[in-house]
């Protein structure tokens, strides 16, 4: 482990070391910020002991600092990528997926049910205030324990059992959260791209609120930020995955500068960073990300003109073609990563749709398995992959340790014979004069699917479908809507189909939770009422009343209970096997390729790797602060 002094001692010799560069390793990015008195000098900035990024053992090269990285971002709300691409958590994966502290000096584990946390002395907050356990309280005791502040409740991944942990400050930089069970979520809710916010900024949140501010003050400052009450307030200035207050301190290596509504975000250096290279140069290695608001359908064409510097989102494996042509107009390189969902498009039939004779249908698994028959998956993936994807069920990936054919080979081989015997045996056998099948009440068996309209391919792939379907006598009609619309609806039992992307974590392993498989969630498309009913712990929604998700909910529980990695693994085994055999969700390919488009100087990008929302923060597990322009900044 290597101490802030021993950093120095690497600054101090850099000139040794590396004669013809100790400039630009001993010089401080920020000197003139620290000449002009507005930081202190970097060994007053950095934690007692940094964390240090061996950049040689994972297959890079140091860097230099400098430059603006320009990204363009479909909205407001994409601001949050910038807390996705950094990655910097209390205990985060590494490139392996392996779990290691990060922000955290140090963390142990016992029982599965006791985590204790030792943060790093001198470690600060960006606005270069101390970083102490007082913050894990505030959060806790005062923002998740707070109903006005917390109306839903703690998270369910801090919930064992109808408990919330006992929570303890064993000294300044020490504590405990302890359970009489064990949680086995905890750690991952921690590592997670959308992670439980377990510290905050308490010096500068307790001016909004209501305990430690007067009612005065308080009023005024609601006013001033035009909001309803202190506790709008304080969820408004206290957001950290969605960072749009750009004064709320953070620990991210960047952090938002520029105050909404505005067409540009400019994300500036985090001084007090507390990670190094190993020749003790802070990082992040780029000044500056600057994320320009664009009209998502642009921006391909955009990002082939050369008008950005890193590209992932709003990207799409149909544009490498023209992308890659653009390589050689523009300075640009376009990298493939292997997409980490168990289906790179899937269909969720919705189990909770309102409609009592459509809701029977959807929820027969024959009904999802004819439909899984009827497709044909090696022309889809020809037509829109070019034949690079892989025929799959919505299920794990050949590089997870979890993989087995049989889960990935389930009703996916396309049998039009076996679909119609499906269909007539569970009473669709009646046609109209089109020859398409009949509900049991005289309506025809039309199903509708609805896409959030965020691309091109979703529509494409469903004309398709659509023509597989007809073969069995089941119409399709595709409806287009908005993601945020789509989702609102499905919760209310309003869509009947929706298409979007299959099970984030395609790479999982046994110690990672099997929570997608289940309704766990009101964003999971085949069963949002029942996943209401689990995230509120049954004060909204309703239970799942079908006994292959009552028996997925048990697994899921043994899940939690397991003592050790063999047992968890037969647990996911069980789940996979039903999962993938009742087809909940309606896999088609995986295994896809997502371009990546970065400017041609820009070095220590992964020439291949996973592309992912949970778990490789799409690029944070890649760790975008050593990423670097070469020949100094852009």
């Amino acid at each position: 482990m290597t101490t802030r002094r021993e950093v120095l001692g690497l600054l101090a010799s850099a000139a040794v070391i590396r004669p013809g560069h100790a400039e630009e390793i001993v010089r401080d990015p920020l000197l003139a910020e620290v000449e002009a008195g507005k930081l202190p000098p970097l060994d007053q900035r950095l934690p007692e002991i940094p964390r240090v990024t061996d950049l040689a053992a994972m297959g890079r090269v140091p860097g230099r600092h400098g430059g603006t990285v320009r990204m363009l971002v479909g909205g407001q709300r994409d601001v949050r990528y910038i807390t996705i691409f950094g990655y910097a958590r209390l205990a985060g994966y590494n490139e392996k997926l392996g779990l290691e502290p990060d922000i955290l000096q140090d963390f142990s584990i016992e029982e599965e049910r006791i985590f204790t946390f030792k943060l790093r002395p001198g470690h600060k907050w960006s606005d270069g205030h101390p970083l102490t356990a007082e913050d894990f309280r505030y959060a806790w005791e005062d923002v998740m324990l707070n109903e006005k502040l917390s109306p839903g409740g703690v998270s369910p991944a801090l919930i064992v059992d109808g408990k919330p942990p006992v929570f303890e400050i064993i000294d300044q930089y020490t504590v405990r959260y302890s359970w009489d069970a064990p949680n086995p979520d905890f750690m991952l809710g921690i590592a997670s791209a959308q992670a439980l916010a377990m510290v905050m900024p308490a010096h500068y949140l307790k001016q909004f609120h209501a305990k430690y501010q007067t009612e005065e003050k308080l009023d005024e400052l609601v006013k001033a930020n035009k909001v309803k009450n202190w506790m709008r307030l304080h969820i408004n200035m206290s957001r950290q995955y969605r960072p749009e207050n750009p004064d709320l301190p953070m620990l991210d290596p960047w952090i938002n500068s520029t105050k909404p509504p505005a067409e540009q975000f400019v994300m500036v250096r985090n001084p007090y960073f507390h990670r190094v290279d190993r020749d003790g140069r802070q990082l992040p290695y780029f000044d500056r990300f600057l994320f320009t608001i664009s009209s998502s359908s642009l921006i391909p064409a955009k990002t082939g003109a050369g008008e950005t510097d890193l590209q992932a989102t709003n990207i799409q494996f149909e544009d490498y073609t023209f992308l890659k042509e653009s390589e050689k107009r523009h300075a640009i390189k376009v990298y493939l990563w292997e997409r980490t969902q168990g289906s790179r498009v899937a269909l969720f039939p919705n189990l909770n749709y309102v409609d009592d004779e459509w809701r029977k249908v959807l929820q027969d698994a024959r009904f999802r398995r004819a439909l899984s028959l009827a497709i044909d998956r090696r022309e889809i993936n020809m037509a829109a992959f070019f034949g690079l994807g892989h025929p799959s069920a919505d299920t794990m990936l050949p590089e997870s340790p979890l993989f087995r054919r049989e889960y990935a080979e389930a009703w996916i081989t396309r049998d039009v014979a076996q679909a119609n015997a499906l269909l007539d045996e569970m009473g669709l056998e009646k046609r109209d004069g089109n020859g398409s099948r009949l509900l049991p009440d005289g309506r025809v068996a039309q199903v509708i699917v609805e896409s959030a309209g965020e691309s091109t391919l979703d529509t494409d792939i469903l004309e398709l479908i659509a023509d597989y379907w007809s073969e069995i006598g089941i119409p399709l009609y595709i409806r287009t809507s908005q993601i945020d619309v789509l989702r609102s609806r499905a919760l209310a039992g309003q869509v009947m189909m929706s298409i979007s992307s299959g099970i984030d974590n395609g790479i999982a392993t046994a110690d990672m939770s099997p929570n997608a498989l289940a309704p766990t969630g009101d964003e999971k498309l085949q069963w949002p009422i029942w996943g209401m009913n689990y995230v509120t712990r049954g004060e909204k929604g309703t239970a799942p009343d079908i006994p292959s998700v009552q028996e997925m909910m048990k697994l899921l529980a043994e899940w939690r209970r397991a003592p050790d990695r063999e047992v968890r693994s037969l647990v996911w085994h069980k789940m996979l096997k039903l999962y993938t055999d009742e087809v909940f969700s309606i896999g088609i390919l995986n295994g896809t390729l997502q371009p990546i488009v970065a400017n041609a100087r820009i070095r220590n990008i992964p020439a291949s790797a996973f592309y992912g929302f949970d778990p490789t923060c799409y690029f944070g597990v890649y760790r975008a602060d050593t990423f670097f322009y070469e020949e100094g900044a852009a």
